[in-house]
């Protein structure tokens, strides 16, 4: 099988389900930043980071592949079964997070990214989280995307925020806060 198959040079592609839509959509821009999404998480995990932290990284690429393949269906032609997302998987996230605040300082001030290349791009990752988020929302204004895609992104960036504190806290960085010139 080749990688390139020429059906996309004239800027349209097929969903799972074979509708063809321009490769603007918004399903094709929810799906592709979810997929840039997860080349951050790539990037972090490389990083030296915690191994629990490393192995959850790579539980949440298989997530982002999950809510990719659902963000690639077209809802109203396709017959393929498509992996999906549980509760857990938001509730997993959300007991990680409680696990990192309880180990981390108050949070005072709102931190400016940075420290060191893990830190950097966990924040990298959460923004480009947040929008693949807004990106998600705006589809499903006229079209079905499933409800715990948009919890898990929103829980996603969340958490990518305090990995970037604990891992900063695990290294003894300081965190850069911003205090406003008033």
């Amino acid at each position: 099988m080749k990688i390139y198959t020429k059906t996309g040079d004239s800027g349209y592609t097929s969903l799972i389900g074979g509708t063809r839509v321009p490769k603007h959509h918004l399903r094709i821009e929810s799906y592709g930043t979810v997929d840039e999404l997860n080349s951050y998480i790539g990037l972090i995990w490389g990083q030296e980071i915690d191994e629990q932290d490393r192995l959850l990284l790579k539980e949440i690429q298989d997530r982002l592949f999950t809510i990719g393949a659902s963000l690639a269906a077209d809802p109203e032609k396709s017959t393929m079964k498509i992996p999906d997302l549980h509760s857990k998987d938001i509730e997993l996230l959300e007991t990680e997070m409680d696990r990192m605040e309880a180990v981390l300082p108050q949070l005072k001030h709102f931190i400016l990214p940075g420290g060191n290349n893990a830190i950097a791009f966990c924040h990298l990752a959460r923004c480009v989280c947040r929008r693949a988020e807004r990106i998600t929302i705006a589809l499903s204004e006229e079209s079905f995307v499933e409800e715990k895609v948009k919890i898990y992104l929103n829980r996603l960036s969340d958490y990518l925020f305090m990995l970037a504190r604990k891992i900063g806290h695990d290294q003894n960085i300081a965190e850069n806060s911003w205090v406003p010139r008033i």
